[in-house]
């Protein structure tokens, strides 16, 4: 039976599109033309409809595979980045040849972590994207991984979907990968069902997901779960299904998982701060202050602080944990790690006294922080 919701997806004026490395290559790291043609044919044809389409692509470490003779995808950060190189240009260039056969142009988007997180930066990027729409381009996302570090050992497109999705106000996000939907057991085995609806956590309780075995790709059940769980937490519809299944699934066809919103709607790079990033540094607070910050969401000021750890700038994300070490809240710190543990048990008006006006400011501006879930695993969101 259809799910009526699906009906988002077929009336979405503005669809992101992920499709996964294992989709777009051959097993040996070549760029598979004709599976890009394919996807490409069930894109172009959506956006001859007027729709507005962002295709967040995967494919570049593995498309610099067969380039660089390389028989497997590459476990050193510097040859992975190598591989980047080599094989965004290559995916790029074959995405600008396919679409060109509708007359359609695409252009080059590569993010990172930190494009989202600084406000400046993820107000460009969203501009960026938004123009890209308007003058009739097809954005393709990547991340960047020619020089970035944390971000390849991120290491999925899945949730750089989402956080895009929500970007760009998308009104869904179609996941397409090797695998036709979300089984309530190991598809390969007899018995197992597929899962045609999510409306919400509790529907997955007993379901095991299993992460990549690909040789090329990096994500798997796991890391699409927690994208869509990322996108419909900020409202976005989600479908998973396989590549082969894309024209279905944007046609709004009874394939398969289809991932309720829940209605909510964070901000950006709250959501970014939450799901696409790790501390760089911890700062250990007091029982008072994490009332204020958790309980009653102030700003964090630096005599709620007992101890700090790491070595981080202003403006890096760190993790704000309590007396029992468990990280309760991540944000945006205002000072770099050296200058704290002067700041530390002091107010801001005694500080502002002993060294200076611009020393009245809180460590973290409650906009800058986003609370988090008891299991600091999950990487979960509460309302923000």
């Amino acid at each position: 039976m259809d799910n009526p919701g699906r009906e988002r997806v077929t009336a979405a004026s503005r669809l992101v599109v992920k499709v996964g490395s294992s989709s777009l290559t051959t097993p040996a790291g070549v760029i598979d033309v004709d599976r890009v043609d394919a996807l490409v044919d069930v894109l172009a044809a959506r956006r001859g409809t007027g729709t507005q389409i962002v295709l967040v692509s995967s494919g570049a470490i593995a498309a610099g595979l067969g380039p660089l003779g390389l028989a497997a995808r590459p476990r050193d950060l510097a040859t992975q980045q190598a591989a980047a190189s080599v094989g965004q240009g290559v995916l790029v260039a074959r995405y600008t040849s396919s679409f060109a056969r509708y007359g359609l142009r695409v252009g080059q988007v590569l993010l990172t972590a930190d494009d989202m997180m600084r406000r400046s930066h993820h107000r460009n990027a969203q501009r960026t994207l938004a123009r890209l729409l308007e003058l009739g381009i097809v954005p393709v996302v990547n991340e960047n991984d020619t020089v970035a570090t944390d971000e390849i050992r991120f290491g999925d497109n899945d949730r750089l979907a989402a956080l895009v999705a929500h970007l760009i106000h998308a009104d869904a996000l179609v996941l397409l990968s090797d695998v036709d939907a979300l089984y309530d057991g190991d598809p390969r085995q007899p018995g197992a069902s597929r899962i045609p609806v999510v409306t919400g956590p509790g529907d997955l309780d007993g379901v095991e997901l299993g992460r990549s075995s690909g040789r090329v790709g990096t994500g798997g059940m796991i890391t699409k779960v927690e994208a869509a769980r990322i996108a419909t937490g900020a409202g976005v519809p989600v479908v998973l299904t396989a590549a082969a299944h894309a024209a279905q699934a944007l046609a709004g066809a009874d394939v398969g998982t289809y991932f309720q919103p829940d209605g909510r709607h964070p901000g950006t790079r709250l959501l970014w701060l939450a799901h696409a990033t790790t501390g760089r540094g911890r700062l250990h607070l007091d029982a008072g202050a994490v009332e204020a910050v958790v309980g009653r969401r102030k700003s964090l000021l630096p005599a709620g602080v007992t101890r700090v750890e790491g070595d981080f700038t202003a403006g890096d994300p760190v993790d704000l944990c309590g007396p029992l070490g468990t990280a309760v809240a991540r944000g945006l710190v205002n000072y770099d790690a050296t200058e704290i543990p002067g700041l530390l048990g002091r107010s801001t008006r005694e500080l502002a006294t002993a060294l200076g006006p611009e020393y009245e400011r809180e460590l973290i501006h409650r906009d800058d922080i986003v609370i988090l879930e008891p299991t600091t695993e999950s990487r979960s969101m509460r309302h923000v």
